[in-house]
């Protein structure tokens, strides 16, 4: 008897149907085909552990499987599941009316339990698409696939509530969860705040301005002046999620198996640290079976470098074009994946390789020439692509023991989202443009118009400090933002001040 059952591959951050076909006729051979990798090809094994069991038996007869389309390459334990009630039902055991209604993923134990799987959000919006009914799949799943209205889910323990369901004998639950209610209710909750952070008003205020115009930035300081801490408080005064970014960001942390059984739709927006000691395959994603890597579950949040220079050069530079792109595009011979990767960049670093250059109150011990060295450890290209440069000093000891509130993070947030509306009212007609940060030249010398005294000031501030010809761009930007933040529609001459005070690293007296 042929029998078709429905689950699914998932490409990036979408999803495919899969179709499997289940013929159980005389004979006594197993043939799976249809580009299985080895975990699908084990299958067998554990599908008749789990079968013989719960009390079904493996069929001792001729079981050809195809998986369709033959050319796509399957991965994974994911397809235990829809295999296993394709046999159960191709040699007569269980009822087939119900299977074409429904897609069923999940991974079986030797016992029949249900382990969860990857990537169940993608599934279950092509599941409604393609026009099913429900999604069967792992009870630890279910809420991840919730998300998704108009499409039943179905959350099983183990492989006897699925048979049953379908022969049946058992109804499962479905699972709802009410995805505003509980994306709204979450999405203000914040665990750090910038109350926390005691003096460093300059930084706060370049954090503002990064955050208001998604600019990426990097701190420059000694140990303990707390670039971390302000880092890791970032998130808090970037506006909230909208519903369609929290599903995109989702969807991807759904791919990489990073969401737990509690959590539906992501309602924080994501702050990623990799280590120094990170591959550029585990950075932007990849390998043999591609997954996202750390910029793409950073999409629509922030990626923070710690330590830059410690970074593998290599590690760095294939930052570079993600950085403009947006996105992060993995060829294979057979395929391609693309990963969205729209972050804002925040680095920190020390100024040299002791951490004491520039310090107030301690002497530097680096070697003549060693400033210059650390620094270059970091090429230009990259710090091109980094609009606010900030020296970041210790907090004296007078401003660690005020106990006066600082100001907090819904409040820096309020004067942020105003700046971000700002924007996007101005490139409401352009594709792909959401701040000030992503401006082109031309979109610059259209936006960005200066006085008289605006472009002697920043002629002079050309000649006298230094600064390259790479960072003009970078500071008419940020200018342009400072201005977005008063709500004032021209650039004037103590925005571009300001601005220029961002680009530490362009001044020819950094390093000695």
């Amino acid at each position: 008897m042929l029998v078709k059952t429905f689950g699914s591959a998932v490409f990036g951050i979408n999803a495919a149907t899969i179709v499997m076909e289940v013929d159980v006729t005389k004979g006594i051979k197993f043939l799976l085909v249809g580009l299985p990798d080895n975990a699908v090809k084990e299958s067998q094994q554990r599908i008749e552990s789990a079968l013989r069991i719960n009390g079904y038996k493996w069929p001792r007869q001729k079981i050809v499987i195809n998986m369709a389309p033959a050319d796509i390459r399957k991965e994974g334990s994911a397809y235990d599941l829809p295999l296993a009630i394709g046999v159960l039902a191709a040699s007569e055991q269980i009822k087939a009316d119900k299977l074409e209604k429904y897609v069923i993923m999940g991974e079986l134990s030797l016992d029949g339990t249900l382990q969860p799987v990857k990537g169940v959000l993608p599934i279950a919006v092509n599941a409604r698409k393609e026009g099913f009914e429900g999604f069967i799949l792992p009870k630890q799943n279910a809420r991840e696939a919730a998300v998704v209205d108009k499409l039943k889910i179905y959350g099983a323990e183990n492989i006897r509530e699925v048979i049953g369901f379908f022969n049946d004998e058992l109804e499962l639950e479905e699972t709802v969860v009410d995805t505003r209610a509980e994306f709204f209710s979450r999405v203000n909750q914040m665990d750090v705040d910038f109350s926390d952070v005691k003096g460093q008003d300059n930084v706060k205020r370049a954090l503002e301005i990064a955050a208001a115009g998604g600019h990426n930035i990097i701190l420059i300081g000694p140990p303990g002046s707390g670039k971390t801490m302000l880092a890791k408080r970032i998130p808090t005064i970037l506006p909230p999620f909208t519903l369609k970014e929290a599903l995109e960001t989702t969807k991807i942390h759904s791919v990489a198996g990073k969401i737990d059984r509690e959590t539906s739709l992501m309602a924080q927006r994501p702050f990623r640290a990799p280590h120094h000691t990170i591959s550029d395959v585990a950075l932007v994603g990849g390998g043999n079976f591609p997954q996202p890597g750390e910029i793409s579950l950073a999409h629509n949040g922030v990626l923070f470098l710690d330590e830059l220079p410690e970074f593998k050069r290599q590690v760095l530079e294939v930052m570079r074009q993600p950085l403009e792109d947006r996105k992060i595009t993995i060829s294979r011979a057979r395929f391609t994946v693309e990963y969205p990767a729209s972050f804002m960049l925040v680095a920190s670093m020390n100024p040299c390789p002791c951490g004491y250059y520039n310090h107030p109150s301690k002497d530097c011990v680096c070697a003549p020439g060693m400033v210059q060295k650390y620094l270059n450890r970091i090429s230009g290209p990259l710090l091109d692509r980094i609009d606010i440069h900030l020296e970041v000093v210790p907090v004296p000891f007078k401003k660690l023991a005020e106990t006066a509130p600082s100001e907090t993070s819904s409040r820096i947030r309020e004067r942020v989202i105003r700046a971000r509306q700002i924007q996007e009212e101005r490139f409401r007609e352009v594709k792909g443009v959401y701040g000030n940060a992503q401006m082109s030249s031309k979109m610059i010398r259209e936006h960005v118009e200066l006085d008289g005294a605006g472009k002697e000031l920043i002629k002079q501030a050309m000649d006298k400090l230094g600064l390259s010809a790479r960072a003009y761009d970078r500071i008419l930007k940020v200018a342009r933002t400072i201005a977005d933040l008063e709500e004032n529609p021209r650039v004037e001459s103590f925005h571009l001040s300001e601005a220029i005070h961002y680009r530490s690293l362009d001044r020819e007296n950094w390093g000695g």
